[in-house]
């Protein structure tokens, strides 16, 4: 999420808050009202996965750093630091975490693609 250095101190704390509920999936959201709206997100297991994997794959790591550099267009990082390539998450190469997706993919009676 970032640093709250620039935040008031009497700020900091809410800010904390939200910086952990959005680490739970958890998106707070201005309605047209006045008030907030409480969206909870979730997402596969596979997909928290991936993306808390990125960062051991060294060819990953390096394409990041590409990506901040601006040496490349075809990737893109988001702003939860998620690698994708034209819009589709980056799958790193440890731990067999491909060879357990495609398993799971075949495995299942829903159609992946």
């Amino acid at each position: 999420m970032g640093s709250v250095a620039h935040v008031d101190d009497e700020s900091k704390e809410l800010v904390r808050d939200v910086h952990r509920l959005a680490r739970l999936g958890v998106q707070l959201v201005d309605s047209t009202k006045g008030g907030i709206m409480v969206h909870n997100c979730s997402e596969s297991s596979i997909v928290a996965d991936v993306k808390a994997k990125q960062c051991i794959d060294t060819t990953l790591v390096e394409l990041k750093e590409e990506v901040v550099k601006n040496s490349t267009e075809a990737f893109s990082q988001g702003g939860d630091g998620v690698l994708t390539y034209q819009g589709h998450l980056c799958v790193p190469n440890v731990d067999d975490l491909r060879e357990h997706i495609l398993s799971k993919a075949h495995s299942s009676r829903y159609y992946i693609h």
